[in-house]
Parts: C-alpha cells; structure tokens; sequence
C-alpha cells in the first residue's frame, strides 16, 4: 500500500497549532507572528511526518516555477564544456530549482524560439552559455527576465557574464615555464576570431615582460586549435638550430600534435622540450605519453557561480565579489603540472 503524503493539516494536527501557522513558519514568514516555541513544534512534526510543501502550490502563491532555463550552443556534445551545465545544475538543484536545457546547435533561430518557449513556461530565469569564449547577441526575450551569460559576453545587452580569466590563465602558462627556467618559450595561438586566443597572449607577453624577456625574445606562431595545425607549427619553430626550449600551446588538440612531432623528430619530451596544453581535456590532457601539463578551463565553478548569481537576482538578492568588473566575474584557471615539462635542459 501507498503511503499517503503528509498534508499542512497533518503538521497543525500533531504540532497543535493552526495551519495558518504551519504556513506561516514554513515559509519563512513567522517572526513576529508565532511564537518560537510553537516554530519549534512545527518544524519538528513536519520533520516527524516527512512533510514538504506543494510545489505547484508554492509556485502559484510566489508565482514563480522553481525553474531555470540554459539555452546553449554546443555545450552538451562539447568534448569538456559539459562540466559548465553539471555545474550549474548542481548549484541549481542545492536551492530547490530544476534547470530545462536547451542546446541551438548554432542556429540563431533556434535560440530565438527557444528563449520564447522558455518564457512562456514560465521559468524563473535563463541562463545563456556557450561551448567557447565568444560574443553573443542575446536573445531578445531572455531580457524579459532575469538572466546571465556563462562562457560569453554581450556588450550591447548589458547582461552579466561569468568567463575565464584568460589573461590571467596565458601568464600562469608562461610563468610556469620560466620559473623551471626556460627562455626559449614559444606561444602556438589560436585563431584571432576567438577573444580566448587573443588574452592568452596578453598574459604570455606580460610574463615575459616581467621576467626581462622583451618583445625580440617573445615567439608567438599563429597556429589554430587542432592536432594537425599543432602537427605543423611544431615542424616550423622545431625545425631551427635556435629552437626554443618550451612551447605553450592554445589548448590541448594542438599540444598533442606538438607532442607527436616531437616524437617523429626524436625530441624527447620534457627533456628536450617542454609542452603545455590549455582546456584540460576530459580523456586527453591526463592520458597523453608524457601526461600533457595544462591550463585548466574552469567551466564548473562558471557554471556554478554564474548560476549562483542568477537564482540571486531571481531571488532579489545582491551578488557582491571583488572579482566582478563592469558586470564581469572572471574565474581564475589554474595549470595542471604533469610529465610533459621540466627545468629547462643544460647547455
């Protein structure tokens, strides 16, 4: 036999207060209306009884759902950036919301209809986020409702988003290898149409700088951000008698096709040469031969805080963080040393 749910009426009965007061104490609202023994009393019998609120019920008296729309691009079959979605589902789920996902595959269409069809479900809000740092155009109807960006930026919305510190991430990449001792230090960027390629080599420049390595010894080779591009680049600044002696790569694709030249040459790898990755790959970055030093991309503390930040301003609380600029969070990315570098070789 089905055990019947606890109903409010059930709490007042074994508690032996009114139900108006069981709904005045479970929603927050008894201070200065029952007293705190009788709060007691009934926290106690609905936890006796196992009793949660109607959800329904709750949200026709808030007259809101409980319910965060994500609209993404191609985050869900993305190789990593699925972490984004855990995290912010996990966030999401810790206080009390349910999350609909929907991913556009690109189509601005889609995105369009999609942020329609979530505003007529009434979710609370929208979240809006992308596989890779880029700028978006927002959806118009998500600006009906409270809403954030997560791995993207609209300047022309106004809207808050939540990124990767990719300055910060290129100087860490670049930094690491000059205090191993390196100076030979080639940067492979990614293609200029990605604003992540771009800060990247901000940071790796001002590591440079800062270690009195000016612009003549600063190597940048415009690459790409896959295996094969990666494959190519190596066979370029490899094949010189002044070659350098560690390379930070765009992400981890191009640091495996580095590491396969390297290999094909007969470059041992740390000890001919340093390689770092960027993304931490999910099933690559751990597993290459030497494990692949990385910069790790972190797409679950995006998702959670940009997350966190909307269920705030759902909520009509104040997000408050030193790190916020112009309506920016950007969430550090820290590197992963692995095998693939070491001090820099003698003579």
């Amino acid at each position: 036999m089905v055990k019947r749910k606890a109903t409010a009426l059930d709490v007042a009965r074994r508690a032996g207060v009114s139900r108006s007061a069981v709904s005045l104490v479970l929603n927050g609202r008894a201070t200065g209306n029952v007293t705190a023994e009788r709060q007691e009393r009934v926290l106690r019998a609905a936890a006796e009884l196992d009793y949660t609120p109607n959800s329904v019920a709750v949200s026709l008296r808030n007259q809101q759902t409980s319910t965060i729309g994500i609209i993404t691009d191609d985050i869900v079959t993305s190789p990593f950036a699925g972490r984004l979605i855990s995290g912010a589902s996990r966030t999401a789920l810790a206080r009390g919301y349910m999350v609909l996902v929907v991913d556009t595959e690109h189509d601005r269409a889609r995105e369009s209809a999609a942020a329609q069809q979530l505003v007529h479900r009434q979710v609370d809000g929208i979240m809006y986020a992308t596989g890779s740092l880029r700028e978006i155009n927002a959806p118009p109807a998500m600006l009906t409702l409270p809403a954030i960006l997560a791995n993207c930026t609209d300047g022309a919305a106004g809207l808050q988003s939540v990124i990767p510190a990719e300055v910060e991430g290129g100087r860490a990449a670049a930094q690491l290898l000059i205090d191993l001792g390196h100076r030979r230090i080639t940067l492979l960027t990614g293609t200029l149409s990605s604003p992540a390629a771009p800060q990247r080599e901000q940071g790796y420049r001002e590591a440079m700088e800062a270690a009195g390595l000016g612009r003549e010894q600063q190597h940048v080779h415009a690459t790409g951000w896959d295996i094969d591009e990666g494959y190519r680049a190596a066979s370029s600044v490899l094949g010189g008698s002044n070659r350098p002696t560690a390379i930070v790569c765009s992400n981890d694709r191009v640091a495996t096709g580095v590491l396969l030249y390297a290999a094909a040459a007969g470059l041992r790898v740390p000890q001919d040469l340093s390689v770092v990755g960027y993304d931490d790959q999910q099933n690559l970055a751990a597993n290459l031969v030497p494990a692949l030093t990385t910069v790790a991309l972190p797409h679950a503390e995006i998702g959670a805080a940009a997350m966190s930040m909307l269920l705030d301003a759902v909520e009509g609380k104040t997000t408050a963080t030193e790190d916020t600029e112009e309506g920016t969070l950007r969430v550090p990315c820290r590197v992963i040393p692995r095998a693939s570098t070491a001090a820099v070789p003698a003579g």
